[in-house]
């Protein structure tokens, strides 16, 4: 009787201990997907920052023409601008000057 006892405890004892082990391995495998589906995630944030990066290195030097360009026609005005009142100025004094020697 106590040999049937100790072997009902231990066939109790073996059929935890393969739940248990099921679990372990059933573990492991869930914790070797989540560690798959990590590095996934890790290469998309990478490939993701580098596009990041290119995008935002070409929007600069997108900008930074679109500031040259801006400043230039500026520039261009402003000296239209000014060359037209010096010529009229210019203008004023050969017209002053002629009337001066009349």
């Amino acid at each position: 009787k106590r040999l049937q006892q100790t072997q009902a405890q231990v066939d109790e004892v073996v059929d935890i201990m393969r739940v248990n082990v099921d679990k372990v391995l059933e573990r492991d495998q869930k914790l070797s997907e989540l560690d798959n589906r990590a590095d996934a995630l890790q290469a998309g944030a990478s490939q993701f920052e580098h596009s990041a990066h290119k995008l935002k290195q070409k929007y600069w030097w997108k900008n930074m023409k679109m500031m040259i360009l801006l400043v230039a026609v500026i520039l261009i005005i402003l000296i239209a601008i000014v060359s037209t009142f010096c010529n009229i100025f210019m203008h004023r004094i050969i017209l002053i000057s002629i009337i001066s020697e009349l």
